[in-house]
């Protein structure tokens, strides 16, 4: 009996992109381009529709990181209490960042559409879940304050009728924001490609950027192990999980983000009228816990169920270890699954920065985007876009232009930390 793949069901289920660069490097660029995931792609196709000429410069394939190894997730809203933070930041910045986050699910959804991407996007709302009694009291606050200052798309699902909602014994009521999407991330990203290199990028696979030196004159030469070449200026759309190697000058980023690994297994296909009984809504599911999960189904009648399972960085025997934790997770929520075979295992890695807030803008001349902290889907695509505006001269299309980003103390670019950080969160979940 052989086991799962060990790859992304979004990666191994698309069309192949098709539309990388073919020959060597040009000689120079107006804008280079670090990263083709959703960042890289989004500003290639927004820059090069202005009519820049534009380079990417990819180290593995298009999105074959973190843009097409995540949950599929395309979800509204902060990866915060929205109240805790507008008590913190003041009503009109936190407003501010919920807004973004809106409009990155509408930015997927027109790009999709003006694209032509056939990318099985819908919005089905997202469930957070109350894992314990006391969590459902903080949603129902988190509701009211919602409801009364941000988002009316949002409704409280009371704990007598989470049944309505999900078919597992182990949640006691949940809140929905109704206009959160889900989409098949590999057939989004393969279909951004294609669009940002029909509109002129010239997008290099396998072309990694090992350094990025100023030149005396101006601009930026950036140097590949297959040639080198000028750009008057550089996005730099990787994250903490690309930003290593000899990219010496990116050190700096290193020491702001944590990058940890985030697990998913997906199970083979589920029949109709038993995913009618446990998801009748089919939305997007995630879990009120510390250390919790997330979930959905496919197009296909498949469950893909993931989560932080274990504070570790991925790697293949990280991965599998993860793996066989969310196997047992999702027995132990939905024992209607348990010993359901598990046809896909993998791990990517989720790039935090302390705050948990997006980071972009401008370091030592080096425009960037990043930080995420796990709403990347569609942050990074909206991203994309906001720092193309800024690289053509309009700043204030930037959202977060106005957080700081101190280094994290003790942080050099190797989570070290992260075992106590999951320490932590176990005790906390535990606890509370």
């Amino acid at each position: 009996m052989t086991g799962p793949k060990t790859c992304s069901y979004w990666l191994d289920t698309a069309p192949p992109f098709t539309g990388g660069a073919d020959g060597g490097l040009d000689s120079r660029t107006d804008i280079a381009i670090i990263g083709a995931g959703f960042t890289g792609l989004s500003a290639a196709l927004a820059l090069s529709q202005q009519g820049a000429s534009v380079t990417v410069l990819e180290a593995d394939s298009a999105i074959g990181a973190a843009s097409g190894r995540n949950g599929g997730h395309c979800n509204n809203g902060l990866a915060h209490d929205y109240a805790a933070l507008s008590a913190k930041l003041g009503r009109d910045r936190a407003g501010a960042y919920y807004r973004a986050h809106v409009a990155a699910v509408d930015t997927v959804e027109r790009l999709a559409r003006e694209n032509d991407i056939d990318c099985d996007f819908r919005r089905p709302g997202r469930l957070k879940l109350a894992a314990k009694p006391e969590h459902f009291e903080k949603l129902a606050r988190a509701y009211d304050v919602l409801r009364a200052e941000i988002d009316t798309d949002v409704e409280l699902v009371a704990p007598g009728r989470i049944g309505d909602e999900i078919g597992s014994a182990a949640f006691h009521g949940g809140l929905i924001q109704t206009t959160s999407a889900q989409l098949h991330v590999g057939k989004f990203g393969v279909g951004m490609a294609h669009a940002a290199a029909q509109a002129g990028a010239r997008i290099h696979e396998h072309t990694p950027a090992v350094d990025i030196l100023r030149r005396p004159g101006g601009g930026w030469r950036v140097v590949t192990p297959r040639g080198e070449i000028v750009a008057d200026q550089v996005l730099i759309a990787t994250g903490g999980g690309g930003t290593g190697g000899a990219l010496r000058s990116l050190q700096w980023f290193r020491r702001r983000i944590v990058s940890v690994g985030s697990f998913i297994i997906v199970t083979q296909p589920l029949d109709p009228a038993l995913l009618d009984r446990l998801f009748p809504r089919r939305r997007n599911y995630v879990t009120s816990k510390n250390i919790g999960n997330y979930f959905r189904t496919t197009t296909d009648n498949r469950l893909v169920f993931g989560g932080r399972a274990r504070f570790a960085v991925s790697n293949p025997l990280s991965d599998l270890k993860s793996g066989r934790i969310l196997e047992a997770t999702l027995g132990q929520t939905f024992p209607e699954l348990a010993g359901t075979r598990i046809d896909y295992c993998w791990g990517g890695m989720v790039d935090l920065t302390a705050d948990r807030l997006p980071r972009a803008g401008q370091h030592d001349g080096l425009y960037y985007s990043m930080g995420y902290s796990g709403h990347g889907v569609q942050m990074a695509t909206y991203m994309g876009e906001r720092m193309a505006e800024v690289m053509m001269g309009r700043p204030q299309a930037n959202p977060w232009a106005d957080l700081d980003w101190p280094s994290i103390p003790g942080h050099l670019g190797k989570p070290w930390f992260l075992p106590l950080v999951g320490a932590y969160y176990r005790v906390q979940d535990i606890l509370h």
